[in-house]
């Protein structure tokens, strides 16, 4: 089983998004989800971005997300 956290994309040059993971940033294809833009909030797997994820929605996974992270002590 995969865990896709969302990422928000940050720049787009060509067909490839730089995507920031709080703080963390990668680069994933856009050559199968051609309707993103800068401020999108992405779904990738495999490098490429696979759905688009509406803002609230991506805010409220990556929030809890980082509760989980305080409860297990992962903190970065």
């Amino acid at each position: 089983m995969c865990l896709s956290i969302p990422g928000r994309i940050i720049k787009i040059e060509d067909e490839t998004a730089t995507i920031d993971y709080s703080g963390e940033k990668r680069t994933a294809s856009t050559a199968l989800l051609k309707d993103v833009t800068v401020g999108d909030f992405v779904i990738v797997s495999a490098k490429f971005v696979m759905q688009k994820v509406p803002e609230e929605e991506a805010k409220k996974t990556i929030a809890l997300w980082d509760e989980t992270d305080k409860i297990c002590n992962c903190e970065k």
